[in-house]
């Protein structure tokens, strides 16, 4: 490859995958770390996740706002390809009604924010999530 439009054209963005460690407390019976088979988001996945946590208050001055557990809710449920997140079977058996619930029941706080660090890194994103936050309220 000589040029970075030959470049480009080699290495298109669609089906980026990586599997990640992401917390100690995901073991086997063996003592093996289970992975986290996350994708990279796309233009498309990153703007809609964005639309939709954002809210715009428009009483008195106008005010936008980012709902950051709707957004790596949202990050994570679309693009953790292993474990599924919208698995109707698991989200059943643990009484749970939405992914969201289900992701709430089986993962803490911080593995939340680390899994979806994780697959916006592996979207190009090199900014911590407040970053995030500001370039999506403008």
């Amino acid at each position: 490859m000589n040029t970075l439009q030959e470049f480009l054209n080699a290495n298109p963005v669609d089906n980026i995958t990586e599997e990640v460690v992401i917390s100690d407390r995901f073991k086997g019976n063996n003592g093996e770390l289970f992975k986290f088979k996350i994708k990279a988001m796309s233009n498309e996945d990153f703007e809609q996740i964005r639309k939709k946590s954002t809210i715009v208050h428009t009483k008195g001055k106008r005010q936008v706002e980012v709902d950051v557990q709707k957004m790596n809710n949202d990050i994570i449920i679309q693009n953790t390809l292993e474990p599924s997140f919208k698995d109707a079977e698991s989200i059943q058996k643990l009484g749970c009604v939405t992914p969201d619930e289900y992701l709430s029941k089986v993962l803490l706080p911080g593995e939340i924010a680390e899994l979806s660090r994780r697959i916006q890194q592996l979207s190009g994103f090199d900014r911590d999530m407040d970053d995030l936050v500001e370039e999506a309220k403008n």
